[in-house]
């Protein structure tokens, strides 16, 4: 659950006040002088905000302060002690925005929140121009321009619809989306224009030397979900290859069973095709009027498989949060263990027995100074625990690092909590570190070498304006952070260094095998690829097994409708789903493929082999194929192999599925669920004679 993003997101359900008092607590309210700015990108300006009490004195009370992602930058971005903040606020976009603070509370849904209004306005367009625009073409094709519109501040207008205009429509005309169709051989002048700013190219057509296009594909058995790459090739009437010579691909199909069921699918520019849907599938390949086809027969995916409940533990008094399961030490090395975290409770995390997953047994409690223990993790020589603290009655909240060496009495060796007022949400432990994610503005990393005196090594902080984390996830000396609009980070921390010589044949990662120039006190930014729906919430790494291909997956996470299911013991309604980053080019991340479950939202995740293993929220436990190339929507493929609904009736809510996180362990997989506690499920054939769990 995002707590951290819902200080900033619930700002905004409250229009047109300034002053703003909260729902459950109207003893506190802010004040800010001024009441309102109107500034041009680039300007600075000084805000004070306070935050008083009911009698107009100083509340004494400590609260946060953001702006706008990639608009609005504010500094500092938390007040003194006594409530009071001298901000300078500086505007990088134009726009309408707001300045938020929220008071730090021990309970989320009593934190004062209020907001100043910011106008920006737009700069006059300075220069429309296409983007790589070719200065020759061949009659009877149809070509796609691109353009881009900048503004006097040098900023890209997406706002701003082109026109394009061809000079002779009877030699070349556009569309309104760009696309040049070339109908005879001439000289044609083509002109974009935004806002009365234009600029103008030559467009030369020559006569189309295609006669026609040769089309083939690798001999397979294919299936839903497997990427199929035809291979096309103009060519002359004596059989030379026109290189240059645009070809367009299309499909078409018919679905092998069901009435008006589509055959669905997709297909790239480049040629690779994917099929959602079992069925006959034609794709052509066109050039200068000349086409070319072949047909092929797509066969159902089938690896479908049961998630059987092998074992369940209940909680019903405490809403769960994350989990971890990992293997004893020293005299426990032979039993199996897990940790969960509490939400919005009284600062518990559990420690369970799941040697037999059938039989999981809490064995002791950590209870600590919070509302929420919203992350645990287990250190890889499973000696080392951290407990992330958020809503402590002192507002030091941090992190607390644990000996969980005796899982049945886990110790508490310190606390850190210096300059983590806000509140940890997520950490991660990684060769001696802790990555905490403070205040969800930055991480610092905390050196546990000697766990009862950690000490701050470190730590990483975006630049960009109104920026935000939600988690940081570390392999191999590289961290992946989750960075709401900012999309995903890595960051080089000390990545495996090999020598030069063998560090290619070592590594198939391409980012490790450009790794090592980081560490814990300067991590370097290797690569990032923002998020366009501004949620990216976490982010795992993972080397495909059956093609090398190295990904990594953004989950994004989206609460709609608010947060029912705390707020007024109402089922929530998140949405949310991956996104799959090749990156291959590590400098150049691309999205490949997505997977969503509809009217669901997606949460923690982990990947094991090809498979995924993820939390759906209200959709329970998903299991996907991620096998072999990826393209398009997997959902949709067939790759799914199994679901569990944890919909259980004597639930904190009943019959309320809220899967949080899973881990796949051994031979199970183990799940948190919100609402009724923590899981353990094993993969199954179908049997239909055998009645469901």
């Amino acid at each position: 659950m995002d707590g951290c993003r819902l200080v900033f997101t619930c700002i905004a359900l409250l229009l047109g006040s300034i002053t703003l008092q909260a729902q459950d607590d109207d003893s506190l309210y802010f004040q800010f002088e001024p009441d309102s700015l109107d500034l041009a990108i680039g300007d600075s300006a000084n805000v004070k905000i306070t935050l008083f009490s009911e009698d107009s004195s100083l509340s004494n009370n400590q609260f946060l302060i953001t702006g706008a992602w990639g608009a609005v930058e504010v500094r500092p971005w938390i007040s003194n002690q006594k409530g009071v903040a001298n901000v300078q606020v500086k505007v990088f976009k134009p726009g309408s925005f707001k300045l938020s603070a929220s008071s730090i509370t021990p309970d989320r849904f009593k934190r004062v929140r209020g907001r100043m209004p910011i106008t920006v306005p737009f700069p006059p367009i300075a220069k429309a121009e296409f983007i790589d625009p070719p200065r020759t073409a061949y009659e009877g094709t149809t070509i796609e321009f691109a353009a881009r519109v900048l503004d006097q501040a040098n900023i890209t207008r997406q706002d701003v619809q082109p026109v394009f205009k061809s000079s002779n429509p009877e030699i070349a005309d556009f569309d309104e989306f760009g696309h040049l169709t070339i109908y005879r051989r001439g000289l044609v002048q083509i002109t974009v224009t935004a806002e009365g700013i234009s600029s103008s190219t030559d467009l030369r057509v020559v006569r189309n030397p295609v006669r026609k296009i040769e089309l083939s594909l690798e001999a397979d058995d294919y299936r839903t979900g497997d990427v199929i790459t035809f291979k096309a090739r103009a060519l002359t009437a004596s059989g030379r290859a026109v290189e240059d010579a645009p070809v367009v691909f299309s499909f078409m199909g018919k679905a092998v069973y069901g009435i008006g069921l589509p055959a669905s699918g997709q297909i790239t520019p480049q040629g690779k095709f994917v099929a959602e849907n079992p069925g006959d599938y034609t794709i052509f390949a066109t050039s200068g009027g000349h086409t070319a086809s072949k047909t092929i027969r797509i066969t159902p995916r089938n690896i479908q498989k049961r998630a059987k409940l092998v074992g369940h533990g209940l909680i019903t008094d405490v809403f769960t949060s994350d989990l971890w399961v990992w293997q004893g030490i020293g005299e426990f090395k032979e039993r199996d263990f897990a940790v969960t975290g509490t939400w919005e409770a009284n600062g518990e995390a559990y420690f369970w027995e799941v040697t037999d997953p059938s039989n999981l047994i809490i064995i002791d409690t950590v209870t600590v100074d919070a509302r929420t223990v919203n992350d645990v993790k287990i250190s890889a020589d499973g000696r080392i625990g951290v407990l992330t603290r958020e809503g402590a009655s002192t507002r030091k909240n941090g992190v607390v690092i644990l000996d969980v060496s005796n899982p049945y009495d886990v110790k508490i060796l310190s606390e850190f909590n210096d300059g983590l007022t806000g509140g940890v949400h997520n950490a991660f432990i990684y060769d001696n570190h802790v990555y905490a994610v403070n205040n969800g503005r930055k991480y610092d990393i905390i050196n546990i070498s000697d766990p009862e005196n950690p000490w701050r090594v470190g730590s990483y902080e975006l630049n960009t304006p109104g920026h935000s984390i939600h988690d940081v996830w570390v392999e191999n000396g590289i961290a992946y952070s989750s960075n709401w609009n900012d999309g995903v980070h890595i960051f080089d921390i000390g990545g495996l260094n090999f020598s030069e010589q063998n560090r290619h044949t070592i590594m198939k990662n391409p980012v490790l095998q450009a790794a090592g120039k980081g560490s814990p006190r300067k991590p370097t930014l290797m690569s990032s690829k923002t998020d366009t729906t501004g949620r990216n919430h976490a982010a795992f790494p993972f080397l495909s097994k059956s093609t090398g291909d190295f990904y990594v997956i953004a989950g994004d996470e989206h609460f709609p409708f608010g947060l029912g299911e705390i707020e007024n013991m109402e089922p929530a309604n998140p949405r949310g789903g991956y996104h799959f980053l090749n990156m291959n080019d590590y400098n150049v991340p691309v999205e490949e493929a997505i997977y969503q479950v509809p009217e669901a939202g997606s949460h923690n995740l982990w990947v094991k082999g090809d498979t995924l293993y993820t939390a759906f929220y209200q959709g329970g436990l998903r299991v996907v194929d991620i096998s072999g190339e990826l393209l398009g929507d997997l959902y949709k493929q067939g790759r799914e192999i199994a679901f569990y609904l944890s919909n259980h009736k004597n639930g904190r809510m009943s019959n309320a599925t809220m899967v949080w996180g899973p881990q796949p362990y051994k031979n199970h997989i183990f799940f948190s669920d919100m609402n009724s506690g923590l899981y353990a499920v094993q993969l199954v054939e179908y049997d239909y004679d055998e009645d469901d769990e």
